[in-house]
């Protein structure tokens, strides 16, 4: 018998099975935005180290309609309990088993409602925990917050927040950063050739990208960049929908162990009317260290970014208009030393501390939840690789930086 069955029909395949105490639920199936990969990641080590179940939410139709209706009814009655009783989920799983720990993983707060669709998670989890990677304190909806009461504790990727949020969920509430797949996206042990001078995704500068572009065309070097064209309100997000979030990771790690230099800033760096002054550290930070990258760019001006990257040249500053950027690559390039210790220490670095295995270590720890063996043979894995990345044996080839 399957461990978690849909109770509309049992022959669907909405659930990723394994053996081991874990279950997940996972919003992969609703929420394709390619910045939503990364979380996707996290659940996929996660499941790999502890052979977890996995719950695909599905449905969207559904689960909004009746996350309306709730948050109607809440605010009319003032009841939880009413608007609980009122509200009806089309499609729910049935878990056929007990486990020690939930951990539903959500992009952002306003997924919460897809707990509805495991109506008996809470009976049949002895630990409950969660994981927000991203919550805006502006954005923060109270009629779903207050749902985060059922659980023991919870996890946010941004720090800005959690002392609000713990206030309202009556809940411990812990910072927990983003990190990367390192032994996906780390150069050893292939070190491939570097034949891609400039990788600059995601939100970007119209200065910037057009100075880049004008030194390619003079000098034939390749300069990857999305073609997607902008979207929003404010026309400032490069955003796509993906089909397969594990591919689309692999797609980004391959690229990055071929790149040069990688631009880095801090989140929503070109929409500081949205983020109010609080800065918090982007996904871009940690995939660019563990690829062995020279980051260009505006980090976080915070303690927590400091204490997080804290080794030398982490990022090579640069203004996110920047007119000049051919003349400051130049400027780098005439250091080959220095741009291949900032690639060691990065890719040694990111093995050391910003594998997703330290997120999970962090999260059964703060449970009293054993770790497994398979995170200690992953922690040896990355011991291994960090040591790799910091044998002066490598220095000579600079890991592969190609020389223009």
């Amino acid at each position: 018998m399957p461990a978690v069955r849909n109770r509309l029909d049992p022959r669907a395949t909405q659930t990723a099975s394994g053996d081991g105490s874990v279950l997940l639920l996972s919003m992969r199936r609703l929420a394709k935005l390619v910045a939503y990969c990364i979380e996707y990641e996290f659940e996929d080590v996660i499941a790999e180290l502890t052979a977890a179940d996995r719950i695909e939410a599905d449905d969207q139709a559904g689960l909004e309609f009746s996350r309306r209706v709730y948050r109607y009814t809440r605010l009319l009655s003032g009841s939880k309990r009413v608007a609980r009783a009122l509200t009806t989920t089309r499609t729910t799983f049935k878990l056929e088993r007990d486990y020690e720990l939930f951990f539903p993983v959500f992009n952002h707060v306003h997924e919460l409602f897809a707990l509805a669709c495991i109506p008996e998670w809470r009976k049949r989890c002895r630990v409950a925990a969660c994981y927000i990677s991203e919550l805006w304190l502006h954005q923060l909806p109270h009629y779903l917050v207050e749902m985060l009461a059922e659980f023991d504790h919870i996890f946010l990727g941004v720090i800005h927040p959690v002392k609000e949020v713990a206030q309202i969920a009556g809940r411990p509430c812990t910072y927990l950063p983003l990190a990367a797949d390192v032994l996906k996206f780390s150069p050893f042990p292939g070190l491939p050739e570097r034949f891609i001078e400039v990788c600059n995704l995601g939100r970007r500068s119209k200065v910037t990208h057009e100075a880049l572009l004008r030194v390619a065309k003079q000098q034939d070097f390749m300069y990857h960049y999305d073609t997607v064209a902008a979207s929003g309100m404010d026309l400032k997000q490069i955003t796509f929908r993906v089909q397969d979030a594990a591919e689309h990771r692999f797609l980004l790690a391959s690229v990055l162990r071929r790149s040069r230099y990688y631009f880095a800033y801090r989140g929503f760096v070109n929409a500081p009317e949205f983020t109010k002054g609080r800065d918090e550290i982007s996904a871009r930070f940690y995939e660019g260290a563990a690829a062995g990258t020279v980051m260009l760019g505006e980090p976080p001006d915070t303690a927590q970014f400091k204490s997080e990257f804290d080794w030398d040249d982490v990022v090579i500053p640069v203004p996110f208009d920047c007119p000049d950027i051919g003349r400051i690559i130049n400027e780098l390039d005439a250091d080959p030393q220095r741009l291949a210790r900032i690639r060691r220490n990065n890719v040694a670095n990111a093995a050391l501390r910003h594998d997703w295995v330290y997120r999970l270590r962090t999260v059964l720890q703060t449970l009293d939840i054993p770790v497994t063996e398979a995170m200690l043979a992953r922690e040896k894995r990355l011991q291994v690789l960090a040591s790799q990345a910091l044998d002066p044996m490598f220095a000579a080839n600079q890991l592969s930086v190609r020389s223009r």
